[in-house]
């Protein structure tokens, strides 16, 4: 289920499996139709009745979901129900996203080291407490918000604006507002793999979330990413593993809602190699799956069943050691308003990179934009310049009105 990068990468691998005769997207997006032994369905996956007679009519003996917000409203109760395999956790489980207000009491419960917090309902609260503050601020919205909930003020100002807007608006999903502490550091994507007790890593990668060349502009659903990230040793994520990995598994049993599914963790390591929760999502993360996908040597339809199964402490992930980065090509005005509809040229010219597609629609046999990230254009190297280089040049081959790219993915 789902339409963007993440699930064409996802699909793109389980069709590589050799006990996979099929792969269904709902509603999927350009690329995946173009894949091999991949077919789009146009059904919304937050239609969960006609998703589950699809997967009957066909016989489908596995559904694997995407997006978050099909499993925070209870796609895998409903599927198992009718008598369907579904990966993913429980809707009480998927919680860890859909409530950043849980996902900080639990952290606060069960001691995983994550920053200091106040949950506030109405703006007037929010903006007396920032107040007392000093910036740089960090303010994120409580509930779902597509990976464009959080912002960094590095004013008071700044911050009140914020806060006046988020409660004005009060979009879909909205559920009042986070205010926490800054931490200074490197982020970090860790993500796992779980069946309910036990785990197994995807490798580490790196996300780069603003807009902008520098880690500036505004916070965006991911403009690019790379794995393996260099900075993470044996040591560190024996670290990562022993302070917020096991205990976050082993909170959500005792909380009576045991994790099974991908679970990513969004890390932020700071000066001292002390490494903190930024947040959780109940998901593979987007754009981190596509280089994750392309170095995994495992195949991921056995590994899956595995942890659908209980089976993981018997299963090892095996990773390509190249490095893989991932270059997003955006619309222009990403992640705010932009257009769609534009031809893109020049895939076919590509000879040393993997196109995943975001907002990408079929019209008329025409290949055209249809969304603020577009295309994620992923290469491999035996380094990280090499698979930079890789990666931008094919870039440079493509073309479609009002493209826009950062031009440092990779090189810190």
């Amino acid at each position: 289920m789902g339409s963007g990068g993440r699930e064409h990468a996802i699909a793109w691998k389980l069709a590589s499996s050799p006990k996979v005769d099929q792969v269904f997207v709902a509603p999927g997006n350009g690329g995946t139709e173009a894949e091999n032994l991949v077919r789009n369905v146009d059904i919304d996956p937050m239609n969960f009745a006609d998703l589950a007679d699809f997967a009957f009519s066909k016989n489908v003996q596995l559904t694997v979901v995407g997006p978050e917000e099909p499993l925070v409203e209870g796609i895998v109760e409903y599927f198992s129900e009718r008598g369907l395999l579904c990966f993913g956790p429980s809707q009480a489980a998927a919680r860890l996203e859909g409530s950043k207000s849980f996902a900080k009491r639990f952290l606060q419960k069960y001691k995983i080291p994550t920053a200091g917090f106040q949950v506030f309902e109405t703006g007037d609260s929010a903006v007396r407490f920032v107040k007392t503050l000093s910036a740089p601020i960090v303010i994120k919205k409580d509930g779902l918000a597509s990976g464009k909930g959080v912002f960094i003020c590095e004013t008071i100002i700044e911050a009140e604006e914020v806060i006046r807007k988020c409660f004005s608006e009060k979009k879909s999903g909205f559920q009042g507002l986070l205010i926490e502490d800054f931490i200074k550091g490197e982020e970090l994507s860790y993500i796992a793999l779980v069946d309910g007790a036990d785990f197994k890593a995807f490798s580490t990668s790196q996300d780069y979330k603003r807009a902008k060349d520098g880690g500036i502009g505004l916070n965006t659903g991911g403009m690019g990413a790379y794995s393996p990230v260099s900075f993470v040793d044996d040591a560190l994520e024996q670290k990562i593993v022993a302070s917020i990995v096991t205990p976050t598994l082993r909170g959500m049993i005792a909380e009576g809602s045991p994790y099974r599914g991908f679970l990513y963790f969004g890390l932020m390591v700071d000066p001292s190699r002390e490494v903190y929760v930024i947040e959780y999502n109940c998901r593979f993360g987007d754009p981190e799956t596509q280089p994750i996908m392309m170095r995994l040597k495992s195949d991921l339809y056995t590994v899956i069943l595995a942890a659908l199964e209980g089976r993981l402490s018997k299963t090892t992930l095996s990773f390509d050691d190249r490095t893989a980065v991932s270059v997003v090509m955006a619309s222009r005005g990403y992640p705010q308003a932009y257009e769609i509809g534009h031809p893109i040229k020049g895939l076919e010219n590509l000879k040393e990179a993997k196109v995943f597609h975001s907002g990408t629609k079929v019209k008329e046999d025409v290949l055209k934009t249809n969304g603020g990230r577009v295309l994620a254009v992923t290469a491999m190297g035996s380094d990280i310049s090499e698979a930079r280089r890789k990666a931008y040049e094919s870039v440079h081959e493509i073309h479609f009105f009002g493209q826009t790219y950062r031009t440092d993915i990779g090189r810190k």
